[in-house]
């Protein structure tokens, strides 16, 4: 995890001064703990979860609220600040702040989407077959949450039919039975930051 914290501070700025990295997969791919190791090994990176910025009634049709609260923001060196969404009340919670770090990871489906790749300076793909992915979330999400769950797969079927991600992935990252192995992407050019695989840090070494 180390190896790979160290090339992304190495790449050139991509949304002001930020080097701002997405992390996408499919919905119970492991994302968020990929992303919370990889911020640990950032130093403490800020990490943007795309959950809290999706909302129920906004699965995916949440680009223009994510560029103007996040997007603009960094790219002027500011402090952003977005509202999260409370899955349970259904609220969006008082604002919080994202600063511009010199590494932010956003970790979540639709990381990589079209609108959003401009301002990347790496895309990560978490490289598992959807069922199992999906299989993963039902298991960790429980019973009460079955019928959003069937109601999210169909709409994330659409959303990667429309504006897939993995094609574009800089790294995919498979999860191994200690830390991660990080092979190049379909996007990967030949180069020191590409064309490298490597196995990460098993956990207990983090």
């Amino acid at each position: 995890m180390h190896q790979l914290a160290a090339r992304l501070r190495r790449l050139p700025p991509s949304c002001g001064p930020v080097r701002l990295v997405g992390v996408d997969g499919h919905a119970g791919s492991g994302k968020s703990t990929f992303a919370e190791r990889l911020a640990q090994a950032l130093g403490g990176a800020p990490v943007l979860h795309l959950d809290d910025i999706a909302s129920h009634d906004e699965l995916f049709a949440w680009t223009p609220r994510l560029m103007a609260e996040v997007i603009e923001p960094l790219r002027r060196g500011e402090t952003a600040h977005y509202s999260p969404y409370d899955w349970r009340t259904r609220r969006f919670a008082p604002p919080r702040p994202l600063p511009p770090a010199p590494v932010v990871l956003m970790e979540g489906v639709g990381a990589g989407r079209r609108a959003l790749r401009p301002y990347l300076a790496r895309l990560l793909w978490m490289e598992m077959p959807p069922e199992e992915a999906w299989a993963r979330g039902r298991a960790r999400d429980g019973e009460e949450q079955r019928e959003f769950w069937d109601g999210w797969v169909q709409a994330e079927l659409r959303h990667v039919a429309e504006d897939p991600s993995r094609p574009h992935a800089d790294a995919l990252v498979r999860q191994l039975g200690e830390g991660y192995e990080v092979l190049p992407g379909p996007a990967a050019r030949s180069g020191p930051d590409h064309g490298v695989t490597h196995r990460e840090d098993p956990p207990s070494m983090w």
